[in-house]
């Protein structure tokens, strides 16, 4: 059985809660179709996130990697095209922000997921769970922890291992808080990203992105 590293953020700004920790908690230890999932959360910190899913790459040597993260506005589920050396947004949980510093000194100027996106937002959409491919992952820990995965694995001569950053829209409560935010049900946010991972083990899958290649500009 393959492993899948599975991460997710906890709460931060001015959300209290981070539907993408429910995730992670949910799926963590289920086989979905050839993988076992190792959950991790990580926190919103540029200091420590990416190291800690370094370190995690590092000790569970996972077959597949799939972050994740709150797009809060957001209403559909968006797996990320590409992530870009650069850190800038707001502020992050430990009062630090950054302004537009790279991520990696001698790392390339963009990375492409590895994830087969255009067969997991198919399958989505066919199961009547609204999304599509986002070409742009911001600039705030979202993108840092993408752009660290795929750097990673990129060091470490596994290119061909999917690896990528999912972004989930808000749940209910979420919505609730801020008016102004859609919201999905949590469960139909779960059932979405088990989805994404069943679409790894599908042999018609291609695990690279449309128009792009794995290591970039």
């Amino acid at each position: 059985m393959r492993t899948l590293l599975l991460t997710g953020f906890e709460p931060f700004l001015n959300y209290s809660s981070n539907p993408t920790q429910l995730i992670i908690e949910e799926l963590e230890g289920r086989t979905i179709g050839d993988y076992t999932v190792a959950s991790r959360l990580l926190p919103v910190d540029y200091a420590h996130s990416g190291e800690q899913l370094e370190q995690a790459i590092t000790a569970l040597d996972p077959d597949a990697v799939i972050s994740l993260g709150l797009a809060a506005g957001r209403h559909k589920i968006t797996p990320e095209r590409i992530a870009v050396n650069a850190n800038d947004g707001p502020v992050d949980n430990t009062g630090y922000t950054p302004h537009g510093e790279k991520i990696a000194e001698d790392g390339p100027d963009g990375i492409f997921s590895r994830l087969p996106l255009a067969v997991m937002v198919e399958r989505l959409n066919r199961a009547q769970l609204p999304a599509e491919i986002s070409n742009t992952a911001g600039l705030y820990l979202c993108n840092h922890v993408m752009y660290r995965g795929l750097d990673s694995l990129r060091r470490r001569g596994r290119n061909e291992a999917p690896c990528g950053f999912i972004h989930i829209p808000a749940s209910y409560d979420l919505a609730i808080k801020h008016s102004q935010v859609p919201g999905w049900r949590q469960e139909d946010l779960t059932e979405a990203i088990r989805l994404c991972i069943e679409t790894l083990s599908d042999p018609q899958a291609d695990h690279r992105t449309p128009g792009g290649t794995a290591v970039a500009w």
